[in-house]
């Protein structure tokens, strides 16, 4: 690769030690986002370094590679987007921001590292059971559950 901040290359095609990757701002998206949402991948990408990652095509090695790259080459700024929902991007759930189709949502770090921990979340949505309404708003999943259980 060059050092045009333009260029886009897969996490598991990346030196860690990449000089052009130094003091950069880089884009990390879910490998599907151009196609779910190629509006948003542009205006993300745009002068940025972009590195793509699928959880389901990459091992979840590759993910402490990400870690070993941002040792190494210190970035300016990083964006992680994901899309919001899908059983794959779940793996890259250390993402600064996640996508639910057009909207571009931040997520803190309380938020992130709650997810890892299925009980906590559980908890949550025993003691408030109005989030599922949010959630039937975002998964067809959960919505095809809804109906499967209704026509019981």
């Amino acid at each position: 690769m060059s050092s045009n901040k333009a260029d886009i290359s897969w996490i598991w095609s990346t030196w860690v030690k990449t000089p052009f990757l130094e003091s950069q701002e880089i884009l990390v998206a879910s490998a599907c986002l151009p196609i779910v949402n190629p509006e948003l991948f542009r205006e993300l990408s745009g002068n940025r370094i972009t590195l793509l990652a699928c959880p389901e095509r990459e091992g979840a090695a590759y993910y402490g590679k990400l870690a070993s790259i941002i040792r190494s080459t210190k970035p300016k700024r990083l964006i992680v987007v994901t899309i919001d929902g899908s059983p794959h991007c779940f793996a890259l759930q250390a993402a600064v921001n996640e996508v639910d189709g057009r909207e571009l949502k931040e997520i803190s770090p309380n938020a992130i590292r709650a997810a890892r921990y299925l009980s906590i979340i559980n908890d949550l949505i025993e003691s408030n059971p109005h989030i599922l309404e949010e959630l039937e708003k975002h998964s067809k999943e959960y919505k095809m559950s809804l109906d499967l259980n209704s026509k019981k």
